[in-house]
């Protein structure tokens, strides 16, 4: 009985130390991804070693290379991490307070302008790791793709909801328009170059949906002439 006793009261100590231990690596994976974050997007992935990431996330070295496996593998885990924050925050900037597809549209660069003040911004990520590497590296490229379609997805789908005739074609010339936003900020340092790039998102909006009523009203007249 004091055997039976004594091997559960081990097997409970051993389930606790892996929940502990659970947890230490959730939280040094979290200052690691922190850390990482932040020295890529200032100094560059390239010009970032380990030893700099560690030093930041007060980690050691077989911590990071336990819970990742090597650099290329935290790269990837921070573009995503990052891609998906900024994914969330930039359609409910768009979604907040409500309104029409044209309204939801037009809250893109006044938000870019907010984001372009911050102290910390440095870019867009996927264009900074994209451009810091191998132009045939296919590994960051398709993270980058993976990450413009969700947005371009919305996009679309308020241009449709906005009656544009082109509403794919609309949203990737508002995706241009918004790469150049963040690429100008970045080199500038101004926000207010999101201004300039709102006034030519206007231009956009309404011959969209100019064409949108023209194609709408050769359609009722070839109706009405059956």
């Amino acid at each position: 009985m004091a055997k039976s006793v004594a091997g559960k009261q081990t097997g409970k100590k051993q389930a606790i130390a892996r929940t502990i231990s659970a947890g230490d690596d959730e939280s040094a994976r979290g200052r690691l991804l922190g850390a990482a974050t932040r020295l890529f997007c200032k100094n560059g992935i390239n010009a970032t070693g380990i030893d700099a990431i560690i030093s930041e996330a007060g980690t050691a070295k077989t911590t990071l290379y336990k819970l990742f496996g090597s650099k290329t593998a935290l790269v990837t885990a921070v573009l995503e991490s990052e891609g998906k924050q900024w994914r969330e925050w930039f359609i409910a900037e768009m979604e907040s307070g409500g309104g029409d597809a044209e309204t939801k549209l037009a809250r893109i660069f006044p938000a870019l302008k907010s984001w372009f003040g911050e102290e910390r911004f440095y870019g867009c990520p996927f264009i900074n790791a994209v451009g810091e590497h191998d132009k045939d590296q296919k590994q960051f490229r398709t993270i980058a793709m993976r990450h413009k379609k969700v947005v371009l997805a919305h996009i679309e789908k308020l241009a449709r909801e906005m009656g544009a005739a082109e509403p794919e074609s609309f949203s990737h010339q508002l995706a241009l328009l918004i790469d150049g936003a963040i690429v100008a900020a970045m080199v500038s340092r101004n926000p207010e170059v999101a201004d300039t790039a709102g006034l030519a998102a206007k231009a956009l909006i309404e011959p969209a949906k100019l064409k949108a009523g023209q194609r709408s009203s050769k359609a009722g007249t070839q109706l009405a002439a059956v």
